[in-house]
């Protein structure tokens, strides 16, 4: 029976449930109840009417009306284009003059805003013909105008849409972000030199005010001066320091040095003594990553070839094929880490200075809907280039050839010096250079005498009569041959009759030497000494053409001679 009875204090349970809910909804009905805008029982009764000439339909004609009121500095005009929910009446009237006029300094002097790109309608809508945002057709209620850094802590200032009762809605700066306003002012607001700037010399010429047209190339030439400086210190400690790697290393290093230091020293001048327009602050920050990161980059780029030379130097000395292919490999892979390391420090710098100048979210949009051209493009224009550095790494990690190898490349004897990012430098025995392009390198056949090993088989030819000896001259061969310090492997030493004429046989002298410089000197020596011994012990075995006056010939052998002698006698003389 008690159960039965319960079910009364269950039904008004739940409706109560439902009544609470309800009045929940209607309570955050302020920011819930339309996705168009903010519903706000009223907006800045302290600072009374808003004026005819503040615009604040839309984004854009509300920033602009706010630029235009500060610029002639009719800041209690320009403070109805912030929602000072948060203030009581009083303080509305109290600090809304000050609150614009600082806002008005930190959009100046922190990011430059481009009132164009804001939106023109009253919904904010996302507008995108191309059709690649996906959130094209989506009404705003808020939108950020900039993003600011302080203390490495991020403060967003952005556009809200109000709506009081049954009016227009406005568009107006949020609540939060006018709390930032002190703590950004702080960071970006004037400096305590532009105190002492005389009033008429702070108004607006161009982009810049009138004192920074004289400031800003003062300013340069100061810190050109300082960067001299450490350049010139740098120039001094290279004499001073002892001939070595550090001599060589803080010669080499002067100049992306000096670019550190400016690029510091002028990153605190603009935060602890001076600060300049947007517009100028802007394109100094850009400039002043790029620099930072290119002579980070160029300095140990600058340490990875000095220790590339004193590698080259103690461990591979001159560079040719003679020391052993492990030193040589990693002289090569040393060539591969400095195109890494370029490799590396261009793209990082690259992501780095887009991502601190927020050009992803502007340009993002624009290069899908260009990809197509894009890609064009690049495969037109950047394939030589593309290839010869892809083709480089392949070199560099496959290894068919290393630095110091010696390589027959159309025809020419040359050693492999260096392989960069898009040529190879060769040098020729008689110490020319050549420049290859890495892909014509690549597309040709060539041949590496320093592959496996750096001995190798030499031959040298002899065109001799046929009366000539071959036993005598293979022995005299064996002899001069291991007179050669170079010959190496003597039991490969060979000598045989390979062709021969109507005239002349062809004699080949085969001998294995050390290395293929050394085994040409050996070839020509060799040669040079069975020369001699022909001409001096045996100049018979010359090749010759021959006109028979007489049957006695050597050639004929001793027999057939004494056979035509006789027959010669009995018919008579011969004519010639």
């Amino acid at each position: 029976m008690k159960a039965n009875n319960s079910w009364p204090a269950w039904l008004m349970l739940v409706v109560a449930l439902t009544f609470s809910s309800l009045c929940a909804a209607q309570t955050q009905g302020g920011e819930s109840e339309d996705s168009r805008w903010f519903t706000v029982d009223s907006i800045n009764t302290g600072l009374g009417e808003a004026p005819e000439d503040a615009n604040r339909v839309t984004p854009r004609e509300s920033v602009r009306s706010f630029l235009d009121l500060t610029e002639k500095e009719e800041y209690e005009k320009a403070a109805h284009m912030l929602n000072l929910l948060e203030f009581s009446d009083d303080e509305q009237r109290e600090k809304g003059h000050d609150l614009a006029r600082q806002l008005a300094e930190i959009i100046q002097r922190g990011e430059r805003i481009s009132v164009d790109n804001l939106s023109g309608r009253e919904d904010a809508v996302i507008e995108d013909p191309s059709g690649q945002n996906p959130r094209v057709g989506e009404t705003r209620r808020n939108i950020e105008l900039a993003s600011l850094q302080v203390r490495g802590e991020t403060y967003d200032i952005r556009l809200g849409r109000y709506r009081v009762g049954d009016d227009d809605p406005v568009w107006l700066i949020m609540p939060i972000s006018v709390s930032y306003i002190p703590t950004l002012y702080e960071q970006y607001g004037p400096s305590m030199l532009e105190q002492y700037i005389p009033e008429r010399l702070q108004s607006s010429f161009g982009m810049l005010r009138i004192w920074e047209w004289v400031a800003i190339p003062i300013f340069l030439l100061f810190v050109g001066l300082v960067g001299w400086g450490v350049h010139r210190l740098f120039d001094l400690m290279s004499k001073w320091l002892p001939t070595g790697a550090f001599r060589l290393f803080a010669g080499q290093i002067g100049m992306p040095a000096a670019l550190i230091v400016m690029s510091l020293f002028t990153q605190m001048v603009l935060n602890y003594v001076v600060s300049f327009s947007a517009v100028a602050t802007t394109t100094f920050r850009v400039l002043l990553i790029g620099i930072l990161a290119w002579g980070a980059g160029t300095i140990a780029l600058r340490f990875v070839d000095t220790l590339m030379l004193r590698m080259t130097r103690r461990l591979v000395g001159e560079i040719d094929d003679t020391k052993p292919k492990d030193e040589r490999k990693l002289l090569t892979s040393l060539y591969a880490l400095r195109r890494i390391i370029i490799l590396v420090a261009v793209t990082g710098v690259s992501v780095y200075i887009l991502g601190q100048v927020q050009l992803f979210e502007t340009l993002g949009l624009s290069i899908l809907a260009s990809a197509s051209v894009l890609a064009v493009l690049v495969g037109v224009a950047g394939q030589a280039v593309l290839g010869n550095i892809l083709s480089s790494f392949q070199l560099s990690f496959a290894k068919p050839i290393r630095i110091g190898d010696l390589v027959i490349f159309e025809n020419q004897w040359c050693y492999v010096e260096g392989i960069f990012y898009t040529y190879i430098r060769l040098r020729t025995w008689d110490e020319r250079r050549l420049i290859v392009p890495v892909t014509y390198f690549t597309s040709k056949p060539f041949q590496n005498l320093s592959v496996k090993s750096i001995k190798m088989y030499r031959y040298l030819e002899l065109t001799l009569h046929l009366s000539a000896d071959v036993g005598l001259l293979r022995d005299k061969f064996l002899e001069f041959a291991k007179q050669e310090d170079n010959v190496i492997e003597h039991h490969k030493l060979l000598c045989y009759v390979t062709a021969q004429t109507a005239t002349a046989q062809i004699v080949t002298c085969y001998l294995m030497t050390s290395d293929p410089m050394a085994g040409w000197t050996a070839e020509m020596n060799v040669r040079e000494k069975l020369m001699a011994f022909i001409r001096d012990q045996h100049p018979e075995w010359w090749p010759r053409e021959v006109m028979v006056i007489s049957h006695q010939d050597v050639a004929r052998g001793k027999r057939q001679s004494q056979r035509s002698e006789g027959a010669d006698n009995a018919e008579g003389e011969p004519s010639e």
